[in-house]
């Protein structure tokens, strides 16, 4: 599927102002991950500063300059519907602490705007499109609405709605060869005994 994207808006985005985007759940919210956007961006959903944001990709691999991927990683995020996880990884590099400091999470987009936005301008953030503390709304336009954003900063797109992704932190495997570590953060679009249930092949 080809998708066209504004190029105001794209400018908009790498200027360092919050975008509007559709994902496969909710309406996102998207910054570059540089500090004076994630102070926009904080201070548009008065978000606290200690609530760090994730990060979407269109390919894991588009992460590794970021966090280190463990070998398991791809197959235990295809044994899932695409999009439905996020990651919590190791940072290769300690993060601004708004991105999770030493541990950064990070989510493979799987609609197809929000992919083709991470691709062609890099790691976004991908926290929900609404104040702190309120409900998302259904589609992009409202949530833009709630946070005072026009539709010069929106992509537009349907959102299926539903859970969040399910936060999932990976580690490998430890000294006595006994499998990945697997543990969930947040429940969402996955349960936590679908997630607890996953054995590497």
């Amino acid at each position: 599927m080809m998708v066209q994207l504004d190029n105001s808006i794209i400018a908009k985005l790498r200027s360092g102002q919050s975008i509007v985007f559709p994902t496969s759940t909710q309406p996102g919210l998207a910054c570059i991950p540089e500090a004076s956007a994630l102070d926009a961006l904080f201070s548009l959903k008065s978000r606290d500063e200690n609530k760090p944001v994730s990060l979407g990709v269109a390919e894991l691999n588009d992460a590794a300059g970021i966090v280190k991927i463990p070998k398991i990683a791809e197959e235990f995020l295809h044994s899932f519907p695409k999009g439905s996880i996020t990651l919590l990884l190791d940072a290769v590099e300690e993060m601004d602490s708004r991105l999770g400091g030493d541990k950064v999470a990070i989510r493979v987009l799987s609609h197809p705007v929000a992919r083709a936005l991470a691709a062609l301008v890099g790691p976004i953030t991908a926290t929900s499109a609404n104040l702190a503390g309120e409900e998302v709304a259904g589609d992009v336009i409202s949530a833009a609405g709630s946070l005072g954003l026009g539709m010069d900063s929106v992509i537009q797109g349907d959102c299926v709605g539903g859970l969040p992704s399910t936060l999932v932190r990976l580690e490998e495997a430890d000294e006595l060869n006994l499998g990945p570590l697997v543990t969930v953060m947040r429940e969402g679009v996955v349960s936590i005994q679908d997630v607890m249930a996953w054995s590497p092949n």
